[in-house]
């Protein structure tokens, strides 16, 4: 059985949304579409592909930084849900 934790729609904010879509939204739908979005963009590193190159929507998820590695981002974007 799915963890229920995970599973659970969470409260995204303002500069989540403006990355996935409007929530709520599970944990795992939130990383899913995360990825949607760096691919499309083509923000990994191509030196490092664990490294998303933050854009200006991007950063303002992750505390201004511009670089950070897959789980840096992770810890970054659960800021952003309640």
């Amino acid at each position: 059985m799915a963890n229920a934790a995970l599973s659970k729609p969470l409260t995204l904010s303002p500069e989540l949304e403006a990355v996935v879509g409007s929530g709520p939204m599970p944990r795992t739908e939130v990383v899913k579409q995360l990825w949607v979005y760096i691919k499309k963009h083509d923000l990994q590193n191509p030196k490092n592909k664990r490294n998303i190159l933050a854009d200006d929507k991007l950063k303002a998820i992750f505390g201004g930084k511009s670089e950070v590695t897959m789980f840096e981002m992770t810890k970054l974007v659960s800021a952003h849900l309640k």
